[in-house]
């Protein structure tokens, strides 16, 4: 590098931050370690720091007044110095230098511009320019933003220029303490419609889609929000997203996590903290071109992936054992002509658009015309989703990566050939003549079934009558007016005859039982065809009633979620209240914890896994739902293990909604599981989605030492299982709770973060809880995690020896008549 001058270094600053600073950088006034840059309205700084555990000093910028030390952008992120030697310059020409001792540049801006008096100063956006003092202030010659690493901060463009050909894109740090670019990148592609990808490893790992107008088809449809505004802005010259602050004051940024999870956080003054307001928490459908082409991925359906209709699986054999790569095929060619026509799939993820075209000018009904012309054309979409919509964007060759999204997404059109076609389908595009023949054929066929159905539903009576005659079973068939409650509501519960349900469990037999709780009794049914259900029989005997089962039954109806157990129906029949789910080969999870010979099927990696599917869950419940349901009786016997030990949250006959802003709620009626209850709960009858929390950090400790919380004891300290936790992370001892089913097979780091979320899900307050997304990140080391406090019901304290006498007069003590208010379940 030429035209720079480097002044001898003669103390060297490794870790300490002076107060000396500067407002600008000029030829006679550079940077050196120990000293720093400062934005105008000190809101950001710029200086040398060193990352994590690592003695390795970097050139970076972060926010001047919030601590930690927050990391926005690094210049040298490849090219560390091993000392504190390093010194900003800038030559005379307007080029930034960074040099150690030795001379060497580590790193250089470069511009094809030269400047006659330049200057370098840092901006309160936190943008480092440099400009000329001849010009504008306004007048860039280089700027940081172009350049950005794993941070974009609002003003930054994440896309492309198309005239110089520049590309800005972010890159996760390699880890805490290398902020060299990592595995994982976010950048805009070019090819077809513009759409966002994120690559891992230089393969694409997940794509987040094109822009609608609103937000990009991959992501849930996020709420407005007084934090931002964002945009997508794609002419002849850029393609870009950016987004603004709409209150300046806030501070707010996007940043991508060395394990690749994009987080968009705001800063809490009143809590000092980093708060996240969305981030990718991905699912298995979010795995790029998981289902293979014409296939759709809806990850709350127990079989994860689909093929659209008119579409069969390339390889059936591959299907089945779950390998779907090879994607679906079309049972009929298209005519390609005048007779093809679309399906429309509505809420979905649009799928790869790298060999789609648009017009920003086409009205919806001119792109299907297009699109039908074309016969390569094989679907369809507006390509802007605002007021009614507007433009057009159309494919070519395989669909790939589409998803079925619970909010937001995208209608989408598909061609199909007219054959594949349902009638209602068929008619909107068949001509006249077509319409009368099919309104013939409806008609005839109507007439038919309803001829069927009346001579069906005689026999159905005459077979009913029979059977009370005959007096073979005390259970008479008799509808309840619930079941005009249930189909009142927006649902599509399968109504169960209870004579389906008694042969299928064999009349309730012993052997088919599977367990009993709060509710009464399960069983397990088989239908004719071979389908296995679970059958859950409410007890005369049971605190829970009517209006707790037609709770279950409308509330999880509106649920669906891997980690959600599925209700295929119901049966209300006089005394029988009936509720049929999918059936759970592995039954509950406390059947595996807490048992001494099973406990050794789940190894630590499994144990994780069900944590982590618990977690989300949760998250579902709380946040992605079109409720925001509180289950309130989260219990390891209420968490079922699919036949591959994926868990599903069952039992949601105390279950409640919130709606709209309410976060919480308040009850008379103090309904659950002692052990596994908020304090909050027990003693105010004030629930909310961190009396969840709780419940799931009981329940995560249970997992990690294989010991019920209810009923353990401390003989040292008498403890409960939470107190006993506590004391050994206070003494530096956690991997003394593990399961000693585990023996040594497990990451260390990785249980102990586990118990010190578990710890920090059951502290006293419930603001100090976290959420479940935060626990998500927390589980997965994604967000830093603060020290727990003492937990809720903590009592450590040596009790004396009992007085003989003392008991003959007190026979119960309070303490005793205290849980049996708790045994209501």
């Amino acid at each position: 590098m030429k035209n720079f001058t480097v002044l001898p270094i003669c103390v060297v600053l490794l870790f300490i931050r002076t107060s000396t600073s500067l407002d600008s950088i000029t030829q006679s006034a550079p940077l050196r370690d120990g000293e720093t840059l400062v934005s105008s309205g000190g809101v950001f700084e710029m200086g040398f720091f060193s990352p994590g555990k690592s003695n390795n000093r970097y050139l970076g910028i972060w926010y001047m007044h919030i601590s930690p030390l927050t990391v926005v952008w690094v210049a040298n992120r490849e090219a560390p110095i091993s000392d504190g030697s390093g010194i900003l310059v800038t030559n005379d020409q307007g080029i930034l230098a960074l040099v150690d001792s030795t001379n060497r540049t580590v790193w250089s801006s470069s511009s094809s511009i030269i400047a006659e008096k330049p200057i370098v100063r840092l901006l309160d956006t936190g943008n480092l320019i440099i400009s000329d003092q001849k010009y504008s202030k306004d007048h860039f010659i280089w700027q940081s933003f172009d350049y950005p690493c794993d941070t974009l901060l609002p003003g930054m463009k994440l896309g492309f220029n198309l005239v110089t050909g520049l590309n800005r894109f972010l890159s996760s740090w390699r880890s805490p303490d290398d902020p060299g670019q990592g595995e994982n990148v976010l950048k805009l592609e070019r090819r077809g419609y513009p759409q966002s990808f994120q690559f891992r490893r230089n393969v694409i790992h997940f794509r987040a889609g094109s822009w609608n107008g609103l937000y990009f088809t991959g992501y849930p449809v996020q709420k407005q929000n007084p934090v931002y505004k964002a945009k997508f802005v794609f002419n002849d010259k850029e393609a870009y997203y950016e987004y603004e602050l709409v209150n300046s004051s806030v501070y707010s940024r996007i940043v991508m996590s060395p394990s690749g999870i994009g987080k968009r956080l705001v800063w809490s003054n009143q809590r000092g903290i980093w708060e996240i307001i969305s981030a990718n928490l991905a699912d298995q459908c979010d795995n790029y071109g998981l289902c293979g082409a014409y296939s759709l991925c809806d990850f709350s359906s127990s079989r994860v992936c689909h093929c659209l209709k008119g579409f069969v699986p390339r390889n059936v054999e591959q299907w089945n054992i779950s390998d779907w790569s090879g994607g679906c095929v079309r049972k009929a060619l298209l005519d390609c002509n005048s007779l093809d026509s679309f399906r429309k799939y509505r809420g979905v993820k649009l799928p790869d658009t790298s060999s789609s075209r648009f017009n920003k000018t086409m009205s919806l009904e001119e792109c299907r015309q297009s699109c039908l012309r074309n016969c390569s054309c094989t679907a369809y979409a507006n390509l802007d989703i605002r007021d009614g919509g507007s433009g057009c964007l159309v494919w070519f060759k395989d669909l790939i990566d589409m998803k079925q999204l619970p909010q937001g997404g995208q209608d989408i059109f598909i061609r199909v050939p007219a054959s594949e076609l349902d009638f209602f389908e068929e008619k909107r595009y068949w001509n006249n003549n077509k319409r009368k023949l099919i309104g013939i054929t409806v008609g005839s066929i109507t007439i038919n079934m309803s001829v069927i159905l009346i001579v069906f539903g005689l026999i159905r009576c005459a077979r009913k009558s029979k059977l009370k005659r005959s007096g073979k079973t005390k259970i008479y068939y008799s509808r309840n007016p619930c079941y005009n409650d249930l189909r009142m509501e927006d649902t599509e519960i399968q109504i169960f005859d209870l004579s389906v349900i008694v042969k299928a469990t064999n009349n309730f037999s012993n052997i088919n039982k599977l367990g009993e709780g709060g509710f009464g009794s399960v069983y397990k049914g088989t239908l004719g065809h071979g389908q296995e259900l679970a059958v859950k029989r409410l007890s005369e005997y049971s605190i829970q009633g009517l209006e707790e089962f037609k709770n279950e039954v409308l509330l999880i109806a509106k649920l669906q979620h891997r980690n959600l157990v599925k209700l295929l129906g119901c049966c209300i029949e006089r005394e029988e209240k009936l509720l049929i789910y999918e059936y759970m080969p592995n039954k509950s999870l406390d059947q595996f914890i807490f048992d001494e010979i099973r406990s050794k099927l789940l190894d630590w990696t499994k144990r994780f896994h069900i944590i982590n599917g618990i977690a989300r869950g949760l998250v579902y419940l709380h946040q992605d739902s079109r409720l925001r349901v509180i289950h309130r009786d989260l219990k390891t016997s209420n968490i079922l293990l699919d036949t591959n030990l994926n868990p599903k949250i069952s039992d949601f006959g105390l279950a409640r909604t919130l709606w709209g802003d309410q976060i919480e709620a308040k009850t008379n009626r103090i309904a659950g599981t002692y052990g596994y209850m908020s304090p909050e709960y027990v003693m105010h009858g004030d629930f909310s989605i961190k009396s969840d929390v709780f419940s799931f950090g009981v329940i995560l400790l249970e997992i990690i030492s294989g010991k019920k919380n209810r009923g353990f004891s401390d003989l040292e300290n008498y403890l409960n299982l939470l107190g006993y936790a506590w004391r050994l992370w206070r003494e530096g001892m956690a991997l003394e709770l593990m399961d000693q089913a585990l023996g040594e097979r497990f990451n260390p780091s990785e249980v102990i973060q586990c118990i010190q979320v578990g710890l920090l899900c059951v502290q006293q307050r419930p603001e100090d809880r976290p959420d479940m997304s935060s626990v998500v990140l927390m589980l997965n080391g994604e967000k830093s995690l603060p020290d727990p406090h003492v937990p809720a019901y903590y009592i450590e304290r040596k009790i004396p020896e009992a007085d003989p006498s003392s008991e003959k007069c007190n026979p119960s003590s309070p303490n005793e008549m205290s849980l049996s208010i708790f045994e209501a379940r």
